[in-house]
């Protein structure tokens, strides 16, 4: 029987839509209440709030202030859920989306909160997904290959637009002025942090990750100057800090961080993480070869090896960036919850909407009731599942979706199950990337909101040809941040320890169906044609039409 004495931590994941809390319990993991906070501004990818000034293609930001929101709101919903005192929390963890940076002044201030910079893009945060610093990506990896940077095998040979040095070289370029006036290059991960507690620490996940920091060291003064003169202190100037380990302590909770969220003073917060890492141990992966992948609007596949290998296309191998003491590896999709949501919203026709509001269902749970009664193959269609580029193995945000096959009888569900089959086909070429690199995928553990399509995950069960285990919480990254949350409290010893006790998982839960696994690796190899005809420079009209895209909205803005 609990004991109403027990103590209790609070986790909350930073989601790119919305923030999430949940108030765990340290002995066992129990959860006993969350709160949901939908931030107010969302995804500004079209204008500024503050002005209406229109945005190019592929940007995407947010606003600081909604994630202080989540704070205010998401985590006393949570404790007044879990019908707790409050003085029972000795901890609290967080975790956000990676990479999204906040350009902010010397005591933490956004720019975009100063007036004078309201109407500046740059000043913003600059989300994950912003994609629109692909040419400086693509300088990086040209000048980093020339010059045989020891680091760039570590990302799989490609630095993603996604990450801190291309989003930074952008905003030197593009918005000088913002360059200058930012003291530092900061991940959210580490700002909200910085904001509970008062302390600025760059936490050890993204600085290696993101941050193209390895063995201790960034990239040279003198590869950044190749890349532009005024980029050269970059790391010295606005990045480089002092970097605390996964499951630390930053400091304690100070008195306005409290009255935000109704948690007492001073109780330990953990250094930030990412949504993906937390995940691991939330999901019992401390082991090698236990791949999470976390599939909501993305998917971040994350694995510890107890070997260093190089991964083509991987987001990167960093030396304990899951669980100490073994090599953590990340891949991902940039687009998967997203692409079915984009799908259900703009192209699936009215009557699909009516028929379900009709049955008081969802449109997305009525394409998926029709596209269960088709058998594999049946709707003729090939799609590739890059409608938001492509980060694994490719990187490369440039690329965009493509959908083969289509005749006048291909009807919305047709489309809706090839996209779904496509996003299993780009984790299949992920985890073929993993074994062929001598990094075995012995286990996929799958969290994460997708989670809730049994016919999703059956699709995928089917492409990989491999049992699929289910984390035992609805709320992955919150539960693991929480468990961080018990290490930086003393309450656990370690994060292996933490997962021991706290962490939950559901094994095999779907297993492959004999004859659709069969009928998906012939399909499997159509889609991998594609893959390269697009992808690897068999046809490059993605390109084309990205470089024309941009063009003409730059041509619409003057």
């Amino acid at each position: 029987m609990a004991d109403a004495s027990d103590p209790l931590v609070v986790g909350v994941d930073f989601g790119t839509l919305s923030g999430r809390a949940v108030v765990v319990r340290v002995r066992d993991g129990a959860e006993l209440g969350t709160g949901v906070h939908e931030y107010r501004h969302g995804v500004v990818d079209r204008e500024l709030p503050a002005t209406g000034r229109p945005l190019p293609p592929d940007w995407a930001l947010q606003v600081p202030e909604d994630y202080l929101d989540v704070l205010r709101v998401a985590v006393p919903a949570a404790l007044a859920d879990a019908g707790v005192d409050p003085a029972r929390v000795i901890g609290l963890g967080t975790d956000f989306t990676a990479c999204t940076m906040v350009p902010v002044k010397a005591d933490g201030t956004p720019l975009c909160d100063l007036p004078e910079y309201a109407g500046e893009p740059h000043a913003y945060v600059k989300l994950w997904r912003h994609h629109a610093a692909q040419p400086q990506a693509n300088r990086i990896n040209e000048l980093a290959r020339r010059r045989g940077e020891k680091w760039l095998p570590r990302y799989g040979g490609l630095i993603s637009s996604e990450w801190e040095f291309a989003k930074g070289l952008q905003v030197l370029e593009e918005a000088p002025e913002i360059y200058a006036a930012m003291d530092r290059w900061v991940e959210a991960a580490d700002w909200i942090v910085w904001r509970l507690t008062g302390r600025y620490v760059r936490n050890a996940c993204t600085a290696g990750y993101k941050g193209i920091r390895q063995d201790g060291a960034y990239p040279s003064p003198d590869f950044l100057a190749g890349l532009n003169p005024g980029f050269a202190g970059f790391v010295a100037d606005k990045l480089e800090h002092p970097i605390g380990s996964l499951g630390d302590r930053a400091g304690g909770l100070t008195a306005e961080a409290a009255a935000w969220t109704g948690l007492p003073e001073n109780i330990a917060v953990a250094v930030g993480n990412v949504d993906a890492h937390v995940t691991a141990p939330a999901a019992g992966a401390v082991r090698p070869g236990q791949m999470v992948a976390i599939m909501g609007t993305s998917t971040c596949h994350v694995m510890s090896g107890d070997v260093l290998r190089e991964v083509p296309g991987m987001c990167g191998v960093v030396d304990g960036g899951i669980v100490p003491g073994l090599w953590g590896y990340e891949a991902g999709q940039s687009g998967v919850g997203d692409i079915f949501g984009w799908y259900a919203d703009h192209q699936v026709p009215p009557e699909y909407h009516e028929r379900a509001r009709e049955r008081g269902i969802g449109v997305h749970e009525l394409l998926t009731e029709l596209a269960a009664a088709q058998r594999v193959g049946e709707h003729g269609l090939i799609a590739l599942d890059w409608h938001s580029g492509n980060r694994s193995v490719l990187v490369d945000h440039e690329l965009s979706g493509v959908i083969v096959g289509q005749t006048l009888a291909t009807r919305a569900e047709d489309v809706y199950r090839a996209l779904i089959e496509a996003t299993a086909f780009g984790t299949k070429v992920i985890i073929e990337s993993f074994n062929d690199a001598g990094v075995p995928v012995t286990e996929l553990i799958v969290a994460g909101g997708l989670l809730r399509n049994p016919l999703l995950m059956q699709i995928y069960s089917d492409v990989l040809d491999m049992p699929l285990s289910a984390i035992g919480s609805s709320q992955g990254p919150a539960l693991g941040s929480a468990l961080h949350a018990a290490v930086a409290a003393g309450a656990h010893p370690d994060i292996r320890a933490a997962a021991e006790a706290m962490g939950s998982v559901r094994r095999a839960v779907y297993r492959p169906d004999r004859a659709a696994a069969d009928a998906y690796r012939e399909l499997f190899a159509e889609y991998l044609r594609l893959h390269d005809h697009f992808g690897r420079g068999g046809n490059d009209v993605l390109h084309r039409l990205s470089a024309i895209r941009r063009a003409a909205a730059e041509g619409a803005g003057e």
